[in-house]
């Protein structure tokens, strides 16, 4: 009679070497001390190195190797165009552990990685694409915190290679950081993520290339520049050196949603132009109620309610609202706020659960505030 194995012991992840401390890597950095492992760091530039571990409790090194040395977990959040080299000098350098990445493209960058790795399948197998949702316009370790990576989206991306028992040690190990693991094959991740996160950066930074173009016979139009023109080209603050070397990396999705997007401008387009206020409204309208469903929390699914109040620009008065709903026990699922272009006061956008929009207006109504519903 023959025995059944026993089942292999679950891989942990105790010790983590974050390589690029930038932005998302000091965030993580910071999210696995606060989780408890021990973080290690490098840089390809010491003083950014040393810069992140002035604001985290990672312990920097001098070169890559002395980071990984015996790290159960690498994430490697350097440069788009660093990281295939970089994942392969870390599988060489720490071979009993995990690797990771952070970047934005997946396909393009598992393709150069198993050009460069060769027939060293073993070292491959131990590779676990991911890409954790998170981050700003903004760059650099100075921008950084754990609560970057809190409530996340991270994908984890296995290709076809990727040994199934690392990839469930990254999902628990996200788990752990306090982000959501979601598995997507390579190639479907850099569809969505052209769509929802490269397109929006593209369209963002059109519509202040043309506006600033427009600038130079209408010296006024950015001064009538209202909170949507500043919600829609926030995302043109982002570094330009990371994001043309993203939309290069992913150019044939980001082309395609480009194609799509610019479709469905040119359809609304004809509709104005025809004065076809029906169809104008539907185009809308379905985008509204899209838009009350773009919620992370699966218990806000059912549906929100969006609730404008009007606030004084001044300090405290952000904190003051949110207390006020917190002592009347009102989560707030989302907030955004939008700053008059004349000064002295604001606009904030508070969403809340569908089943709390009654006691939200009650409760801000109580405080002071005048709400008016938007959805």
């Amino acid at each position: 009679m023959t025995s059944t194995p026993p089942p292999e012991p679950a891989v942990a992840i105790e010790r983590v070497a974050v390589l690029g401390t930038g932005l998302i890597g000091t965030s993580v950095a910071m999210a696995a001390a606060r989780a408890g492992c021990r973080v290690t760091g490098w840089d390809l530039d010491p003083d950014v190195a040393a810069d992140a571990a002035a604001r985290s409790r990672l312990d920097p090194r001098p070169l890559l190797e002395d980071a990984v040395v015996d790290a159960d977990l690498v994430v490697v959040a350097t440069p788009i165009q660093a990281v295939a080299a970089t994942v392969v000098a870390s599988l060489r350098a720490a071979p009993g552990a995990i690797v990771t990445d952070a970047a934005s493209v997946k396909e393009h960058i598992v393709r150069d990685v198993q050009a460069l790795i060769g027939d060293d399948l073993p070292a491959l197998s131990r590779y676990v694409p991911g890409h954790p949702m998170g981050g700003s316009e903004r760059s650099g370790p100075e921008h950084a915190s754990a609560s970057v990576v809190d409530g996340i989206v991270w994908v984890v991306a296995p290709h076809d290679r990727t040994d199934e028992r690392r990839a469930q040690a990254l999902d628990t190990w996200i788990e752990r950081l306090g982000a959501r693991p979601v598995r997507l094959a390579p190639r479907r991740h850099d569809r969505l993520v052209a769509i929802v996160s490269h397109l929006p950066q593209v369209a963002s930074t059109s519509l202040m290339g043309l506006a600033a173009t427009e600038e130079a016979d209408e010296p006024e139009i950015l001064l009538l520049a209202a909170g949507g023109f500043r919600d829609l080209t926030r995302l043109a603050a982002s570094q330009p050196a990371l994001w043309s070397d993203i939309l290069i990396a992913n150019r044939d999705q980001v082309a395609s949603a480009i194609e799509l997007f610019a479709q469905r401008l040119l359809a609304l387009r004809g509709q104005i132009l025809a004065g076809d206020a029906g169809a104008v409204e539907g185009v809308f309208d379905g985008a509204k109620r899209a838009r009350l469903g773009l919620a992370t929390k699966p218990t806000v699914r059912s549906g929100v309610a969006v609730w404008q109040v009007e606030i004084p620009d001044e300090p405290g008065a952000l904190a003051r609202i949110t207390a006020v709903l917190g002592q009347g026990h009102v989560n707030i699922e989302d907030l955004q706020i939008v700053h008059s272009p004349e000064g002295g006061r604001g606009t904030v956008h508070l969403t809340v659960g569908a089943a709390s929009a009654a006691s939200c207006a009650e409760v801000l109504a109580g405080g002071g505030y005048d709400p008016i519903r938007l959805a």
